[in-house]
């Protein structure tokens, strides 16, 4: 099984091709978390039917926007019997994204965390971050250190936790269940293009998506009247563009900060990509370019196919 993972637009999804069309027998298994989504054709930069050249592409597109309930460990679950259908099919499957959780829970398992009480997710959601961070010093100060106080989402998780279990989330995570990494050959390949690069290459897309019909899309997403809390409302780029819709942002402006919010994105999936993934991964740190992704093709297909 071969993984390419990278921060967005670092030419993922290209090299899947690639490797794709030099093995002969594979299919590509989506691991980003944007691309899930039905209606986020454009916006979360999801192949096209020209892009995928005829290799089957699998969980691109496949859920609805309205579904709150999609989560790390249901795409774990799913892309667990992708993999099987493709080695049913004798093919070589080649998982590509750059979301470490989504990554991580295939690989490493899910921490068998207790369904939390909704009283109890009630009160910690309902608290300002800088209480919910006081209340974790107190509760589990080695999380509270650990996590910045301004981080709304992991402190509540952490304090849910260890409010309506009784240990820290910390313990729970030692206890991973389900990953698959011991019992897989696993062909990693982590690209980190230079930083200039991919941010100059972030820029280029959002401007491109916005000529292609990102407004459009957003637009459509909108007219459905989902709950604004939604994954799908607050991705990349949905934000400033409904910001645009609704005339409190211009159209430059609109797409300047959803560049930026693109490129601090790359830049939170590159650190995670440099350091999280084990040292034993190889990283590719030059630029790619159409023979380099050729050249690329061929050395993994080399290791997938020699072992």
């Amino acid at each position: 099984m071969a993984l390419i993972a990278g921060p967005t637009a670092s030419g993922k999804s290209a090299l899947a091709v690639a490797l794709a069309q030099a093995v002969g027998r594979a299919q590509v298994i989506n691991a980003d978390a944007s691309q899930v989504y039905r209606d986020l054709t454009i916006l979360s930069a999801r192949p096209t039917a020209a892009e995928m050249q005829g290799v089957p592409h699998h969980l691109f597109g496949h859920v609805d926007g309205a579904d709150g309930a999609y989560h790390a460990a249901r795409w774990a679950a799913e892309a667990r019997r992708a993999l099987a259908r493709a080695w049913e099919d004798d093919d070589i499957p080649i998982l590509v994204g750059g979301t470490g959780l989504y990554l991580r829970t295939l690989l490493d398992g899910i921490a068998p965390v207790p369904a939390i009480a909704p009283d109890i997710r009630a009160e910690v959601r309902a608290m300002a971050v800088a209480d919910a961070h006081a209340a974790l010093a107190k509760a589990d100060p080695a999380a509270a250190a650990r996590l910045h106080p301004a981080d709304t989402t992991r402190v509540a998780r952490a304090l849910e936790v260890v409010r309506a279990t009784g240990r820290p989330l910390a313990d729970w995570q030692r206890a991973r269940e389900g990953g698959i990494a011991d019992s897989v050959a696993l062909v990693p390949l982590v690209l980190l293009p230079p930083r200039d690069e991919l941010r100059a290459r972030c820029d280029a897309r959002l401007a491109g998506m916005f000529e292609r019909g990102a407004i459009d899309e957003v637009a459509a997403l909108i007219a459905r009247d989902l709950d604004p809390d939604l994954p799908v409302m607050r991705a990349i780029g949905v934000p400033q563009i409904a910001a645009l819709l609704r005339g409190t942002l211009s159209r430059a402006e609109a797409l300047d900060r959803a560049q930026a919010a693109t490129r601090q994105y790359a830049k939170r999936q590159f650190t995670w990509l440099r350091h999280q993934p084990p040292a034993g991964w190889p990283r590719h740190e030059a630029s790619l370019s159409v023979d380099s992704i050729k050249e690329i093709a061929i050395k993994l297909q080399h290791v997938l196919l020699t072992g």
